[in-house]
């Protein structure tokens, strides 16, 4: 890397890509139950979730899927980096919790978000995820020596004790959830500092962040103190119909300036839509994935709405799941040149092609999309 160069430039979902971080499955285990999760077998109620490391073959499997997105992106001519090794079989102690292991590199987006020439490294909200930074360090320290201009924060870690989470949200019935869906709390209490860096999006100068299982109200008002003094307008964003939100790219996509991806069974909460449709964004609501929930891989703790879950290489080109043909018919008629890459075996992982990346570099400038914007200021 040369210091004459712009090293970290990332200002929304959508600009040329020139590089990107593409997770790994390596030393991959399964997802601990713990406050802030409760995995489940799909389809096999009362059967035990499996502990420990994950098969060689289900590893494998993953691994060479996330090995043809890394084809495809260099194909383009995108400066791809993977993550350091990462035992992550080693369980986690702390003065405030224990967890038997931790979970896996697959997904970067989840811990990993760049706002420009910034790095900035989330909390998390699991504590088998609190340090999921670590594969990633090696890099930042790279990034962050090549170039001066580069910034790097690490939020405020939670305690991740017992007393940050609401364990009793996993036992409410639909019902009572339907009841408490316009509170939006979930698993997460309001006390500490909670974010998923996957929470937000990117638009220029708007961040959306979704109010989640896994961001929570403090969270955003951290992100909120952080960024606008740096030139940002913070948006929180919610959509009631999603009993168990986490994560925003399976919901809320932009695929370039003027246009967002959005899921039909998760509406925007009412009045939140007008600051797209006043500045003449237009919502195209996705196609019914091929995938039913029940057919998601068994292990996989994500809904059918990973379909959603595309990469931008740029404002005309798309990456999307090889099996989804409806949403790539759709992507084709809006006027985008769509690459299909199979990625079926990386959903046990909780992603798919937007959550196993951290784009470090696009080209481009922060842009303000939203001219006719009412935006006040948390100070």
């Amino acid at each position: 890397m040369q210091n004459d160069s712009v090293v970290v430039n990332s200002w929304n979902e959508w600009d040329p890509l020139e590089e990107m971080v593409v997770g790994s499955a390596d030393s991959a285990c399964f997802e601990p139950t713990e406050p802030g999760s409760r995995p489940a077998v799909r389809n096999a109620p009362g059967t035990p979730f499996p502990t420990g490391p994950k098969s060689k073959e289900a590893v494998d499997l993953a691994g060479e899927e996330l090995d043809g997105l890394v084809k495809v992106l260099r194909s383009q001519g995108v400066t791809v980096r993977r993550p350091a090794p990462h035992d992550f079989s080693r369980p986690v102690t702390t003065p405030d919790f224990q967890v038997d292991n931790q979970y896996c590199a697959v997904c970067p987006r989840d811990v990993m978000i760049t706002f420009g020439n910034e790095i900035v490294e989330a909390t998390m909200s699991r504590r088998a995820r609190y340090f999921e930074y670590q594969p990633y360090r090696k890099l930042v320290y790279e990034y962050w020596n090549a170039d001066p201009r580069v910034l790097w924060t690490t939020a405020p870690k939670p305690s991740m004790a017992d007393g940050m989470y609401r364990e009793e949200f996993w036992d409410w019935p639909l019902e009572q959830r339907h009841e408490r869906m316009h509170s939006f709390e979930f698993c997460v209490t309001q006390d500490e500092v909670v974010f998923d860096a996957a929470d937000m999006s990117r638009l220029g100068r708007d961040i959306l962040v979704q109010e989640s299982m896994t961001t929570n109200r403090a969270g955003i008002r951290w992100l909120r103190q952080h960024l606008e003094p740096r030139g940002f307008r913070v948006h929180t964003v919610h959509f009631p119909l999603d009993f168990f939100p986490s994560h925003i790219d399976c919901t809320f996509v932009p695929l370039r300036p003027g246009l967002v991806l959005t899921n039909p069974e998760r509406p925007l909460r009412e009045g939140e839509e007008k600051m797209f449709l006043a500045n003449d964004w237009e919502l195209v609501d996705a196609p019914q994935p091929v995938l039913s929930n029940d057919e998601m891989p068994p292990y996989c703790q994500s809904s059918k709405w990973l379909s959603m879950n595309v990469l931008s290489i740029s404002p005309t080109k798309v990456i999307c799941e090889e099996q989804e043909k409806p949403l790539q018919d759709l992507l084709d008629k809006l006027g985008f040149e769509v690459f299909p890459v199979p990625f079926r075996h990386v959903f046990e992982y909780g992603g798919s092609l937007h959550c196993a990346t951290w784009d470090v570099r696009r080209t481009g400038t922060r842009e303000d999309y939203f001219p006719r914007l009412d935006y006040t200021p948390l100070v």
